[in-house]
């Protein structure tokens, strides 16, 4: 079973082992490593890109308890350099990061969130109503990100009942197996677009800028 560096760990290259590579009726090739940094899709975080030596790894995936490696080259068994695209990186991890600080926001209104899709472009979480939910406008999560926010706060991993606990502070902590920021100073400005609500759910779209 691969090592999941990215769990405890927020380098971005490392030296590894490919374990196995099995060519694809596509072109591509299914790589499977002794350990990685690479962050597969999942948890509405997009997969990291990035290289295996000079070979591109275009996405990394589950597929039941394996994490491959899809490049689109051959690599032979062995030693291997991996490197992370630090860019996409932290798109990603901004993002994911932002999408905790609105789940936290919508609790305070009697939401909960249930689904998450944390990429430039997409950006949005969907909450169900818990007890008496509020109506909630664009400028009621802005003020309540801005509240959460408002005091720089250190990142926080722990461990629960055999679950990745990830929060800044005091701030509540969510279950959760992505990549996060290490000060919610870095997430930068999260602007809620658009907040709509039908049939019990409540949708928030949302971007970043600097």
């Amino acid at each position: 079973m691969t090592e999941r560096m990215y769990y405890t760990c927020d380098a971005l290259d490392m030296e590894t082992e490919v374990l196995s590579c099995t060519p694809q009726e596509n072109g591509h090739y299914h790589v499977i490593l002794s350990a990685t940094l690479f962050h597969p899709q999942g948890g509405g975080q997009p997969s990291d890109q990035g290289t295996l030596n000079n070979v591109n790894m275009l996405q990394a995936m589950q597929d039941g308890d394996t994490l491959i490696h899809i490049t689109d080259g051959p690599l032979p068994a062995g030693p291997v350099h991996l490197k992370v695209n630090a860019e996409l990186r932290s798109q990603h991890t901004r993002y994911h990061s932002a999408g905790h600080i609105i789940g936290l926001a919508g609790e305070k209104y009697g939401w909960r969130g249930v689904k998450g899709n944390h990429k430039p472009g997409e950006g949005r979480i969907v909450f169900e109503a818990l007890a008496s939910p509020a109506t909630v406008t664009v400028e009621d999560f802005t003020a309540e990100i801005a509240a959460l926010t408002e005091h720089p706060a250190p990142r926080r991993i722990t461990e629960a009942e055999g679950k990745r606990m990830v929060t800044w502070g005091e701030l509540k902590p969510y279950a959760c197996g992505g990549t996060h920021v290490q000060n919610t100073a870095d997430i930068g400005h999260i602007q809620i677009i658009k907040v709509k609500e039908k049939k019990g759910q409540l949708t928030v779209q949302y971007a970043l800028g600097v």
